[in-house]
Parts: structure tokens; C-alpha cells; sequence
């Protein structure tokens, strides 16, 4: 699946919860769309051409991360939330 992002959209409490209950920093999240992850399609959106989506890959320190966004329009993709990747995950990016 080919999805070109131009530009990653950021909540102050997305950010806040990524950090504390997951450990992940903005810089991580932001790695992962740089290295070229592997992109899923999730639930349908509640807006037309606004669908769910999920990008697994990896950071720059190599950490395995599974980010869930709402794909926009205008190819912006506004984070809903971010976590390591559980060992179901991984083994569907390995396949990827």
C-alpha cells in the first residue's frame, strides 16, 4: 500500500499520552514515517476519504513502533496514538 505523507498533524494530548503511557516521543513517531514503514488499512472514518490507518516500523534506534492516524484529504496524517509493537505485529511487518 503506497501512502504519501506530507505532513504529520499533532494533539497536545496525543502527545502527552504517547509519551507517559507508552514512552514514545514525537521525534520517534516522526522516525518511524521517515524510515519507510509499512502501512495498514484500519476502521473506516467517520468522514469520506478520512479513513484509519496504521504505520508499523521502526525508529532510529531500531524500536519496533505501531502508529494508528487518520489519513486526511490533503495526505496529512493526524496521529491518534502510538505503541511498540506487540509480537502479533511484528510478525505482520516481517511479512509485509
Amino acid at each position: 500500500m503506497l501512502i504519501r505523507i506530507v505532513e504529520i498533524i499533532w494533539l497536545d494530548s496525543i502527545i502527552e499520552k504517547i509519551r507517559n503511557k507508552h514512552n514514545i516521543t514525537v521525534t520517534e513517531v516522526e522516525e518511524v514515517f521517515r524510515n519507510k514503514p509499512k502501512f495498514r488499512r484500519g476502521p473506516k472514518g467517520n468522514y469520506i476519504e478520512e479513513n484509519i490507518y496504521y504505520a508499523l516500523g521502526r525508529t532510529d534506534g531500531n524500536r519496533m513502533l505501531f502508529i494508528v492516524f487518520i489519513f486526511k484529504r490533503n495526505s496529512e496524517a493526524l496521529i491518534i496514538s502510538g505503541r511498540e509493537m506487540d509480537s502479533k505485529e511484528k510478525s505482520i511487518y516481517s511479512r509485509l
